[in-house]
């Protein structure tokens, strides 16, 4: 069996995940899947036994539309995302439109590296600090999930952390970031 079809196997068994990918499929976002969190955490849960929703603490839903980059334009799909989820799932889908991400993210996160302007929502993932987290779901109609992962999922299924080689070594809170998922799965390697 391949990595990629554990995978989806693993996040069709997270109730959670399926629910926020079934809800926001549902919304047709433009160039639209969940990353983060959502997706290579199940694996970790997954891979040490744990329930396979531990340790998630939001639901990181991105998008991708450059006919505005407006911070009201994102809002108002920020806006229709939670009108979509009861409480308290409301507060754990986060929304970005990954098109607008380089105009606020040297400010918020540290001017260590530049951040170009994204062409997809997909391109978004070789901006993560590890390679491990680079991977995305997205939900078909057909029900078919479709899976993002540039760096492969090798380090995912084997928890190593290792930096991303397109990132500026040591940018992008990697202590901070490594640290948080070791504290979470002890039998996590750091690599890096």
């Amino acid at each position: 069996m391949t990595f990629e079809t554990r995978l989806i196997e693993i996040v069709r068994a997270t109730p959670t995940t399926m629910q926020v990918l079934r809800t926001v499929r549902d919304l047709s976002l433009p160039d639209w899947m969940i990353f983060s969190g959502a997706v290579y955490q199940p694996v970790f849960n997954h891979l040490t036994g744990r329930p396979l929703d531990y340790g998630i603490k939001d639901y990181d839903v991105a998008y991708h539309d450059d006919s505005d980059t407006s911070y009201e334009a994102e809002d108002v799909v920020i806006q229709r995302v939670a009108a979509a989820f009861e409480p308290p799932l409301r507060e754990l889908v986060e929304v970005r439109n990954q098109a607008r991400v380089h105009l606020w993210f040297e400010k918020k996160f540290g001017a260590d590296e530049p951040y170009p302007a994204l062409r997809s929502s997909a391109e978004a993932l070789e901006r993560f600090v590890a390679t491990a987290f680079c991977v995305g779901v997205r939900l078909e109609a057909d029900e078919t999930l479709r899976v993002w992962a540039p760096f492969g999922l090798d380090d995912l299924f084997a928890m190593r952390l290792r930096p991303n080689p397109l990132r500026v070594k040591g940018a992008g809170g990697w202590a901070r970031t490594t640290g948080s998922a070791k504290a979470r799965w002890p039998e996590i390697t750091v690599e890096g």
